[in-house]
């Protein structure tokens, strides 16, 4: 082999195959209907939480959500389309039109076998089963869209945005409950290292907002029950936290390899060094205590990167706000971290947008890209009386400057569900 050749070989390649990078991002979520306005309220500390509408949710206890303000599906795709879509196809779709614009990509005949999808989703379109429940209890059956069974499923989104922007490569959908938008990231650049596409769009998308879904995790005793302002309700890591906020929303990452990304002259965010994925195999709803699920995805991702704990500089934890789960990765991170856990700035998202459930490490892994693009941590906006037991830095209520190069985002999700991201500014190391 030339040097020449040698040289290209690490830029492009490393032990694994090809090196994967992130060009592109797209994003709806309950702060803005793209991700750079979404990035833009985060850094100024501002929150996606109202009452929630669409429904009357007076007889529940929990009265606030994260919902989408303002879509318009027919924005992105033509409108007898959009009427066939659920709303997390919809969302999908364009979180993954914005993205691929963001990317400068072309999908042409010469990309197409080679580009797919792999989009994280935890149940469909449970308001959409909702309605057909309903018409079938009031004896109308018959007045179920034909359409129905072909609407609600959790891989629909990635259908249509594979039908939209004309992908006929990779297609999978992860169903792993509020992990599945990190794993999917992690899985995508997998799919790209063993040479089975050169392109996907990865991420996540959930609208799961209706009566059904509300009921339901207000019965697991979950769910903030704070009845003030709407925006102090997402409190992580807050000594009077008292549960999560349901979101919907979406956001897409464009992954591929850093050669065909270089020939093609695209910009480059960030790239995908490492991923871990586990089960606590402890409680169908409850995190392992212990955190020792978290642990090993954490330390399963560090070894994918070939990184050490200490050279992460960030962490964008799955941050619910929930009692259990703070105080759960909190003892999680002290594992893998040591000392040095108390010198890592670590924020949360869900403080601002709620909980997107199976987009919302999908989210967080957007944010992450960013966080390394401009150097700068969103805060953890309403931690005003820090938990004794959740003493690391959670960047209280203000963004902060910092170095970033390289970003740990991490997931849990019901199932015991466990998935650990990382992501680094781009060198031409190998």
């Amino acid at each position: 082999m030339h040097k020449g050749e040698d040289k290209l070989s690490s830029i492009f390649e490393d032990r694994r195959g090809p090196r994967v990078v992130i060009t592109g991002l797209g994003a709806v979520t309950a702060l803005a209907l793209t991700a750079e306005e979404t990035w833009q309220g985060l850094l100024a500390g501002r929150s996606g939480i109202d009452y929630v509408t669409g429904f009357d949710s007076s007889p529940y206890p929990t009265r606030f959500a994260g919902q989408v303000k303002g879509f318009n599906p027919d924005d992105y795709m033509d409108r007898r389309e959009a009427r066939r879509l659920a709303r997390f196809s919809q969302l999908g779709v364009a979180a993954a039109r914005m993205a691929v614009a963001d990317a400068g990509l072309t999908i042409g005949d010469d990309i197409a076998d080679e580009a797919g999808v792999v989009l994280g989703n935890s149940a469909g379109s449970i308001p959409d089963v909702e309605e057909a429940v309903t018409k079938i209890r009031q004896g109308q059956a018959r007045r179920l869209s034909p359409l129905f069974m072909v609407t609600f499923i959790p891989n629909m989104a990635a259908f249509h945005i594979c039908s939209a922007l004309g992908l006929r490569g990779y297609s999978a959908t992860i169903c792993t409950a509020c992990a599945a938008g990190t794993q999917a990231v992690g899985e995508a650049a997998a799919v790209i290292r063993r040479g089975q596409a050169q392109v996907i769009l990865a991420g996540g998308a959930d609208a799961a907002i209706c009566e059904t879904g509300l009921a339901g995790f207000v019965a697991m005793r979950g769910m903030s029950t704070y009845s003030g302002e709407p925006t102090k309700a997402s409190r992580p890591f807050d000594r009077d936290r008292d549960g999560f906020l349901a979101a919907e929303g979406a956001a897409i990452l464009v992954l591929e390899t850093m050669e065909h990304a270089m020939r093609r002259g695209a910009r480059i965010y960030a790239e995908v060094v490492g991923a871990g994925v586990t089960c606590d195999s402890y409680n169908v709803a409850a995190p392992d205590p212990s955190g020792d699920g978290l642990v090993r995805a954490m330390r399963m991702a560090l070894r994918d990167a070939g990184m050490s704990p200490d050279e992460i500089d960030y962490i964008n934890p799955h941050g619910s706000g929930t009692p259990l789960n703070d105080v759960m990765e909190t003892i999680a991170i002290k594992k893998v971290f040591g000392d040095r856990a108390y010198q890592i700035p670590i924020s949360s998202t869900k403080s601002m947008l709620g909980h997107a459930m199976g987009a919302a490490g999908a989210i967080e892994a957007m944010v992450a890209t960013l966080t390394i693009r401009d150097n700068i941590i969103h805060p953890t906006i309403n931690l005003e009386n820090p938990d004794p037991e959740c003493d690391l830095d959670y960047v209280p209520l203000v963004a902060r400057r910092a170095v970033v190069n390289a970003v740990m985002s991490n997931s849990n999700g019901l199932g015991g569900q466990n998935a650990s991201l990382i992501l680094r500014r781009v060198s031409e190391k190998g």
